[in-house]
């Protein structure tokens, strides 16, 4: 093993686990502060793409335990379904709603950041993987 390949190595293996544990505080810190979905779902892509270029587009698949496309999907889903309980209260549509679940607030802007997340995720990973495949199959 290279020099350069065996860094690369030590560090995703450190590095990724950082990554995704900051994309969850920046997905979780958006509501009051700068940083949200779109911002945290750039993060996790980044680290997941880092996983992929160490140990190929099959171990990242692996990795994830979900097609990055049905990422797409269930974000959207997430995304349009946050507007909903606004208008079923007769308020204006994507008007905010907050609940009290045991102790931690639950809300419709954190529903719609966590579908952006995953449509950004989702969306990142599937060009990175694509590419990377096609490239494979050119060689």
């Amino acid at each position: 093993m290279k020099t350069g390949t065996l860094i690369l190595t030590v560090a995703a293996q450190m590095l990724v686990p950082l990554q995704i544990l900051f994309s969850l505080f920046l997905l979780l810190r958006g509501h009051d502060e700068p940083g949200g979905g779109f911002i945290a779902g750039l993060v996790v892509a980044g680290a997941f793409a880092l996983h992929q270029f160490v140990n190929g587009p099959e171990a990242t698949r692996r990795l994830l335990r979900v097609d990055p496309r049905d990422c797409i999907g269930i974000g959207l889903l997430l995304g349009v379904g946050s507007a909903f309980p606004a208008w079923w209260q007769g308020e204006a549509f994507l008007t905010a709603q907050w609940w009290d679940v045991l102790g931690f607030k639950l809300s419709t802007p954190l529903i719609f950041d966590i579908g952006v997340y995953l449509v950004v995720l989702g969306s990142v990973l599937t060009a990175v993987i694509t590419l990377t495949e096609v490239d494979k199959d050119e060689a």
